[in-house]
């Protein structure tokens, strides 16, 4: 003898159904549709580089990245994160390969929609004075501009590892 459904339980496998063959399609187009992606507001810097080099490549900084290759467009190496961007649109950027360069736009998937680029400078021009600072040295000691100043001046060298 087989059991009787009760109403109620009648209703909810309706329901199921009605879920999964219209809300998942649903649900599905969504995440295809292009206004819904994953793209991602933000400022990315690094060098720009030839799209025909690879991120090791740039990471040895490898002269092929410097060369201007037919077919090959620009792109941004982070050697943060040790990631190449794709740039779009091309006609945006302003720099040369080689340049050290923060992007401003959007990131779809592995390519930056260009809002703006901008050359970065980094360091000080010679003869310009540095602003007041203080930071913590090797050991721990904090030390200001004034506390490393000597007679004939100073320099400051900071320098990143390669691979810290």
């Amino acid at each position: 003898m087989r059991p009787v459904r009760s109403d109620s339980a009648t209703k909810r496998f309706f329901l199921y159904l009605t879920v999964l063959f219209f809300l998942v399609p649903l649900a599905a187009t969504a995440q295809n549709n292009p206004a819904t992606s994953t793209v991602k507001p933000g400022a990315w810097s690094g060098i720009l580089v030839s799209s025909a080099c690879n991120a090791d490549e740039a990471f040895a900084e490898s002269p092929e990245c410097m060369k201007t290759v037919p077919g090959a467009k620009f792109a941004l190496y982070d050697d943060t994160n040790r990631v190449m961007y794709g740039l779009e649109p091309q006609e945006a950027i302003t720099a040369h390969l080689g340049e050290t360069v923060t992007v401003r736009g959007a990131l779809d998937d592995d390519t930056i929609r260009i809002s703006s680029v901008e050359v970065m400078s980094i360091g000080l021009a010679v003869g310009q004075k540095a602003p007041a600072f203080s930071a913590r040295d090797q050991f721990g000691k904090v030390q200001t501009l004034e506390s490393l100043k000597g007679s004939n001046g100073t320099v400051l060298l900071f320098f990143r590892s390669a691979d810290w």
